[in-house]
């Protein structure tokens, strides 16, 4: 291993740049975080208000397929007078 030499001595004025720009970026990443979770929780709660409304059309419409599904079955069958 080579002998390196000794460490130089930082600057007062670098080290509080450095200290300053990472409290500074806490600082930014707290701000932008409390943002972001205002909106998403506007958003979360859209979403909810329109759930119940979506998985109605969504019951309606599988329940529409599950009558079709059963009609074409019959007809393939030979069944004329199936009504589910």
């Amino acid at each position: 291993m080579a002998d390196l030499p000794a460490p130089l001595k930082v600057s007062p004025l670098i080290k509080f740049g450095r200290w300053s720009f990472l409290f500074a970026g806490v600082l930014w990443g707290v701000s932008r975080h409390r943002s972001l979770s205002k909106k998403e929780a506007a958003i979360r709660e859209v979403e909810e208000k329109t759930r119940a409304a979506k998985e109605a059309k969504l019951a309606e419409e599988k329940a529409r397929l599950a009558k079709a599904e059963l009609m074409d079955l019959a007809k393939a069958a030979g069944i004329q007078d199936f009504k589910p």
